[in-house]
This record gives C-alpha cells, sequence and structure tokens, in this order.
C-alpha cells in the first residue's frame, strides 16, 4: 500500500502505460465528432421488459411508443415527453423517465449508454488496496493527478473538498475535448472501492474505447496499492 505521502515518482512509473494507451486511442477520440439529436434509426432494446414496463405503467412497448408518436412526438425531447407521460398519463416521475428513456432507445433516438443532450457515458469500478483519502488528495494535487493521468491534461470543475470530485480532460497537443471524468471512492473492507466515471463522450465506439481504457487503468492502479 501507499505511504501516507505517495512516491508521485513510482506512480508515474507504475501508471506509464495508460499513456500509451491514450496514445493509441487518441486518433478515434480527436476524430469523433459530436453526436446529432435527430433519431438514427438504429434501435435498442430498452432497460426493462415488456412484462415490466406493463405491470409498472399499465402498457407495453409498442403502446407507449404508439403513443407516444402520436402525442408529443419524436421532436419533443427528453424532458417535454417524460413530463407529458406523467402529465396525461398519470405515470410517477421515476417510471415517466424509463418509458421515455426506453422510447428513445426503441425508436433510435438515445443508444445505450447515451444521455439526454446526446452524449454517451461510461462507468468502471474496482476495489484498490488505496485508501480514498489518499486518492483523493492525489487527484487534488496538479501532480499527483498527472501521474495518475499521464498523457491528458485534467482540470478540476468541482469544488474542493466534494466527495465526488469532477474533471475535465483535454487532450494537451490540440486542447481537444476528452470529457468530464468522475471519481468517487466507496467503502470497502480494506482499501476503497473506486467507481470512475466519464461522461460529455461524443459516439458509441468513442464510449466503449473509454470503456475498456478505465478498466485497463483501473487495473494498474489496483497493482500500485
Amino acid at each position: 500500500m501507499f505511504e501516507r505521502e505517495p512516491d508521485l515518482t513510482s506512480i508515474r512509473r507504475r501508471m506509464e502505460m495508460s499513456g500509451q494507451r491514450y496514445a493509441d486511442l487518441r486518433p478515434l477520440v480527436l476524430a469523433e465528432s459530436a453526436p446529432s439529436r435527430e433519431g438514427t434509426g438504429r434501435a435498442a432494446s430498452p432497460e426493462h421488459s415488456d412484462d415490466t414496463i406493463r405491470a409498472k405503467t399499465g402498457r407495453r412497448w409498442d403502446e407507449w411508443v404508439a403513443l407516444i408518436d402520436a402525442g408529443p412526438g419524436r421532436a419533443a425531447g427528453h424532458a417535454a415527453i417524460a413530463a407529458w407521460v406523467t402529465e396525461e398519463h398519470g405515470v410517477d416521475g421515476w417510471w415517466a423517465q424509463g418509458v421515455t428513456v426506453g422510447y428513445e432507445r426503441l425508436t433510435g433516438l438515445r443508444l445505450p449508454g447515451q444521455m439526454p443532450d446526446g452524449t454517451f457515458s461510461v462507468s468502471r469500478s474496482k476495489t484498490l488496496g488505496l485508501e480514498w483519502v489518499q486518492l483523493r488528495e492525489l487527484l487534488a494535487n496538479p501532480q499527483g493527478r498527472a501521474a495518475l493521468l499521464p498523457a491528458m491534461t485534467s482540470n478540476e470543475r468541482s469544488r474542493p473538498g466534494v466527495r465526488a470530485p469532477k474533471f475535465s480532460l483535454s487532450d494537451p497537443d490540440t486542447g481537444a475535448a476528452l470529457g468530464v471524468l468522475q471519481f468517487r471512492g466507496e467503502p470497502a473492507n480494506t482499501g476503497c472501492r473506486l467507481v470512475v466515471t466519464h461522461e460529455k463522450l461524443p459516439g458509441p465506439d468513442v464510449a466503449e474505447a473509454w470503456k475498456q481504457f478505465w478498466s485497463a487503468w483501473l487495473e494498474e492502479l489496483a497493482t500500485a496499492s
């Protein structure tokens, strides 16, 4: 396990493969353009089954698709559709959100992992020997953060001391935005369970590539802790 004041040189050495993986990932993330909010025609499976959505809302997915198409329609936007489901059909807020997300997936307006603004989000987690307070201190220190995230530029975008700090990522050479990274530490029998969430990703291919990147990054960090 790290000492109370971790050796940044040692951490850089242990995490140096992350820099090479980012170099391999870089052509894809710099080439990917932001997604369109228009429907893509690529339908994806909703999170909840037909039986579940009927039990919770009184209607099956084909009924909801027909109703929303005939009501607010596909161009209405997430918030307007969710509000309509609640106001016109008496579905509570949580399940109205579920109906809306499922509708967006079924009609190609939203793919798995896609947020209401059209961007994508991925999340990975792993239990580490490193204590969260130590990792939080490293993340708050620009030099420590550079050791943990080699080959990328990161800037804090949350208030000091927040429970789940967020950072803007960018490419150091071009300044291109690489999304928003959030770290959250949860108690574990030893160390902490670290959850890494990468938001504001432009497309499904980039999201999948980053998911694999963070899985490998967590494995590296686990060997360093």
